[in-house]
């Protein structure tokens, strides 16, 4: 989300270099020239009532509108605040997006540029959570995943794909292990996702889904006592 290493939540200044990246992709945004282009390569819509125009876009299972020309981000239909990472990730999809069709050719974050680089970060963070909360008990993370819109598919012994945005989606995979292997995990993306987000910005999605589904699994375990 910044020109230089890549940046995850829990670093010590990552509000405020949130806030310096966050006003950049603003000036962007206000500087488009084509709103509509930008909105059919990103599968967004744009709506417009009078002088007023937004840009309406599913994140996780909820739908979100960007007021236009200031960049203003709210769910629909909700006054909950929205995060500034998430308001980010938001507007870099939406500025990033080249309109690239899925290929259906999964690749993990290891082959994203650098991402070779961060992936023992990026694994700790964004895999560990799901592998540790998820391994003994598979169907939790179907349930979970299902809260976000997600579905289960066929890889590993278990997996479930989410769709962050509409061109965006991401696959955790769960082998589970026995007497002698530990439970494993891994999280796989169609190619094109660097059309749509960068590397860094990659990471701190998939962290944010992984808690996502820890928090929603939580919720959903029976109160002792």
């Amino acid at each position: 989300m910044h020109n230089g290493s890549p940046l995850l939540p829990g670093q010590r200044d990552f509000q405020y270099t949130y806030g310096q990246a966050y006003d950049i992709a603003r000036r962007a945004l206000a500087a488009l020239g084509d709103i509509e282009d930008q909105c059919r390569r990103s599968g967004t819509s744009c709506l417009t009532e009078g002088p007023t125009k937004a840009i309406v876009l599913s994140y996780l299972n909820e739908t979100y509108q960007i007021s236009l020309p200031d960049a203003a981000i709210q769910r629909q239909g909700s006054r909950r605040p929205v995060p500034l990472r998430d308001k980010l990730l938001i507007l870099h999809y939406f500025l990033r997006a080249k309109g690239s069709p899925l290929s259906h050719k999964l690749i993990t974050y290891k082959e994203l540029a650098n991402g070779i680089n961060y992936y023992p970060t990026f694994y700790k963070r964004a895999v560990k959570p799901v592998v540790d909360c998820f391994g003994d008990r598979p169907e939790a993370l179907i349930s979970a995943a299902e809260r976000l819109g997600g579905r289960q598919v066929a890889y590993g012994d278990t997996a479930v794909t989410i769709d962050a945005f509409s061109r965006v989606s991401l696959t955790w995979v769960l082998w589970q292990g026995d007497s002698e292997l530990s439970n494993e995990g891994s999280i796989l993306f169609d190619n094109t996702i660097a059309d749509y987000l960068p590397t860094e910005d990659i990471a701190v999605l998939c962290q944010t889904v992984a808690w996502t589904l820890v928090r929603l699994a939580k919720k959903e375990e029976p109160q002792g006592g």
